[in-house]
């Protein structure tokens, strides 16, 4: 694991320098998609809904919209905001562990100890054990105020992110303030049913069915050799606009963007990204264009479905060479 953050917590006079990881990951198949005539890849564009332009990452503001009217907030707007980057994780208070609704759970991260000595580090991991209290903390990440839970798993501190009050949604269900009976027969065949499927949770002994089939789906597939040159996905594309038609150059594109980024100052420790990062899906994109530019024979020769459907975007490659 690579630590995204790190920084202390701090409650009292005590110190205990941390690094922070996140403690979950997503297991499902990463899946894209294609057109189902020649399986070719998907692109989406930032387009102006005003102009018809496709619009490059960088001329892109942010606004907020109430229904009428629009404010538009500009990276000089944001930027006068007060960052939180405070490296400090503020014990507020230690709580009765039950007292904490799970319902207000988001994001759990695992703490180490940044430190030669993890004395600190086991004294308030043991504290929250003897007294059966979890400590509420304030912390920003991210340039983004957070609230959390430290709470201890396994013998490791445990930093579990929490919703604000505000974020949780009231339910009101006027079904439920209708009066319903409930015999005491009733109550206890219900006990019963329960006692009957009563066990230890282990999470181990369960798995995402649909993913596990969803592999074998994708590995039976693959042996019966049904699919298409991942090269040969990838393809130029010409943009109509009102104009005309436009050739989009993502490589031309990807220039201006990091040109324009080398001023900014990088993304500091939080886990902010710097501006040139936020073009990193176009240069991806850009990278297998001109491979499929350079390797159109090599295409081809791999047969199939998917080399027979390239042969009009490579006319159109030769058409864009004599201009």
């Amino acid at each position: 694991m690579r630590a995204i953050w790190k920084g202390a917590i701090t409650f009292g006079l005590v110190n205990v320098p941390i690094k922070v990881y996140s403690a979950t990951e997503d297991h499902d198949v990463p899946l894209h998609q294609v057109h189902d005539k020649d399986g070719g890849r998907i692109r989406y564009q930032r387009r102006c809904e005003v102009c018809g332009e496709v619009v490059a990452y960088e001329h892109i503001d942010k606004a907020y919209d109430d229904g009428e009217r629009t404010v538009v907030l500009t990276a000089e707007d944001l930027g006068s905001l007060p960052a939180e980057r405070s490296r400090e994780v503020e014990v507020v208070e230690f709580v009765p562990t039950d007292q904490i609704d799970p319902m207000l759970l988001d994001r759990s991260y695992y703490l180490e100890p940044d430190s030669s000595s993890n004395k600190a580090y086991v004294l308030l991991r043991r504290t929250l054990e003897e007294t059966d209290r979890t400590a509420i903390v304030k912390f920003a990440l991210r340039q983004r105020t957070r609230l959390a839970a430290l709470r201890v798993r396994d013998d490791v501190l445990v930093l579990q992110t929490l919703l604000w009050a505000d974020e949780v949604r009231e339910a009101a269900f006027p079904s439920l303030d209708e009066p319903a009976k409930v015999s005491t027969k009733e109550l206890a065949m219900s006990s019963q049913l329960v006692e009957s499927f009563a066990a230890d949770f282990t999470p181990e002994e369960y798995q995402d069915d649909y993913q596990a089939q969803l592999r074998q789906l994708i590995e039976a597939k693959i042996d019966a050799g049904d699919t298409f040159s991942t090269e040969a996905t990838f393809g130029e594309q010409e943009e109509t606009g009102a104009e005309g038609a436009e050739v989009i150059d993502l490589m031309e594109a990807l220039r201006r963007s990091v040109e324009s980024s080398r001023g900014r100052k990088p993304g500091d420790a939080t886990g902010e990204k710097p501006a040139k990062e936020a073009a990193s899906s176009g240069s991806k994109k850009s990278a297998a264009a001109t491979k499929k530019t350079k390797g159109t024979t090599a295409s081809r020769a791999s047969g199939g479905k998917a080399a027979s459907t390239k042969e009009p975007a490579k006319k159109t490659t030769r058409k864009k060479a004599s201009a």
